[in-house]
């Protein structure tokens, strides 16, 4: 077995394990897990340990390494990462075989307000819904507006408003109306 699919058999494993390949439902198509801000990556070049290191993600969404300087981190799969790191370490290194994993989740985070017990902001470590966020925030308080719910998300250059109906996210109709997060999330009980 080759070196390439070791290290890819390595990727996969580790995203198993953190949980990594679930995408939100409410984006469209996605390959898999991408990299934010605040996460902590795991960078190796196969018999190179001086470029070899475990690096944060800025919040301008790049890493710093040896040679490359800055680079975009934020937005890419870790598969896209290492493929752009690879091209790069060309220029440095005879064939570089350069894996790429995520250590740390950090930049699933959801800002919950209003009419919850707890508000605040909550780490998730992959995909959450509405009602999970509910849950972290302590439930609803006596005054909540459950059936006026929204999800306040960024999408580009906008602000996207989405309502949200706590009675149809937990209908047994079959019609479920469940609304999967995206880092950078506001739900606003009002």
């Amino acid at each position: 077995m080759t070196t390439t699919m070791w290290t890819s058999a390595a990727i996969a494993a580790a995203g198993l394990m953190l949980g990594v390949v679930s995408a939100p439902a409410a984006q469209t198509v996605s390959t898999g897990y991408v990299i934010g801000s605040d996460d902590v990556l795991d960078i190796t070049v196969w018999n190179n340990t001086g470029l070899s290191r475990t690096v944060p993600v800025r919040p301008d969404g790049k890493i710093s390494l040896p040679l490359l300087d800055d680079v975009q981190a934020a937005g890419l799969s870790p598969k896209q990462l290492k493929d752009d790191l690879t091209r790069r370490l060309v220029k440095y290194v005879a064939s570089p075989e350069v894996s790429v994993i995520v250590r740390e989740i950090r930049s699933f985070r959801v800002a919950v307000i209003g009419e919850v017990n707890k508000p605040g902001r909550y780490d998730f470590k992959s995909r959450a819904s509405v009602l999970e966020a509910i849950a972290l925030a302590g439930g609803f308080n006596a005054f909540a507006s459950k059936s006026k719910m929204v999800i306040l998300r960024v999408d580009g250059s906008t602000l996207k408003r989405i309502p949200c109906d706590y009675n149809k996210v937990i209908s047994a109709d079959g019609h479920s109306e469940s609304y999967f997060l995206r880092p950078g999330d506001t739900v606003i009980v009002p």
